[in-house]
Formats: C-alpha cells, structure tokens, sequence
C-alpha cells in the first residue's frame, strides 16, 4: 500500500470511527434522557455516561488506570468520580490488596438502570447490523477481531 493510499485508508477508518462514536453518543444521550431528569441519569454529561460505561465494561478500576482510559488527570477523574458517587453511579472502595488505593465500581443500586441504557444502545446497533446484512456485519466482526488484536498488543 502506497503512503497516499495508507493515508486515505486511515482517513476514511478514523472518520468512520468519529461518525459510529458520535452515533453512540447521542444514542447514549437519548437513553439517559429517556430514564428521565429525576432519576440518576438526569443530566448526565457524555464524559460521565462515558466513564460510568467504562467502569461497568471492567466491574473494577482504580482512579489512575480510568484516567489513563479516559485520556484525562487523575485528579479531573476523581472530581467527576466524586460526583457519580454522590448520586449513587459510582461507589469507591479501599483495595482488599492495597489499602492506599480505592476501587472504582457500578453502585449495586445503578446497575439496572445502566443496563436499560445499554439495551438501548445494543438496540441501536441490532438495527444497524440488520440494515447491513448478515455477510456484512460477520466482515465487520472479522475486521474488528484484527484490530482489536492489533491494539491489545500496544
């Protein structure tokens, strides 16, 4: 593949990637929306509802390695921990192998409400593979397993 060939690729690849991340975030925007202003999810910030996902994904983090996911400070982490814990999101607990650390995890209580909106985000991706077709969406999947390979060596 020539330099200019490799640079378009990787244009439309990141592109693509921007308009399926935007796609989940207003996927993501609408479900919280939909859970309603008065519950946890009310006016949630996309950063948050990002970072309330990552912490489910993994069931436990610690502060400096979900500043290292979210590309952010450690202490920018913490403020915004802070307040998904104060409205039952988040708990933080010492470590049972280093007490100097804390543990970040889903509350028990927002466990259900976060797997409504990831329903209807996994519902919002249904309907995306069944508008591609099967021998499309399996490609996809094949691609994705060859990436997700590539960036699990880095």
């Amino acid at each position: 593949m020539t330099d200019q060939n490799a640079l378009a690729s990787a244009r439309y690849i990141f592109t693509t990637g921007r308009m399926i991340h935007d796609h989940v975030q207003r996927i993501t925007t609408g479900a919280c929306m939909q859970e309603g202003k008065d519950n946890r999810f009310g006016e949630l910030s996309a950063q948050q509802m990002n970072m309330i996902m990552m912490v489910r994904v993994r069931e436990a983090v610690s502060v400096t390695e979900l500043a290292a996911l979210l590309g952010v400070s450690p202490p920018s982490v913490s403020t915004m921990v802070e307040r998904l814990v104060e409205r039952g999101l988040l708990t933080r607990t010492p470590s049972n192998r280093d007490r100097r650390k804390v543990v970040i995890r889903v509350s028990p209580e927002a466990i259900e409400d976060i797997a409504r909106v990831e329903a209807i985000i996994l519902g919002s991706f249904v309907e995306l593979v069944e508008a591609l077709g099967a021998e499309t969406a399996q490609k996809w999947c094949e691609v994705l397993e060859k990436i997700k390979a590539v960036l699990d060596k880095k």
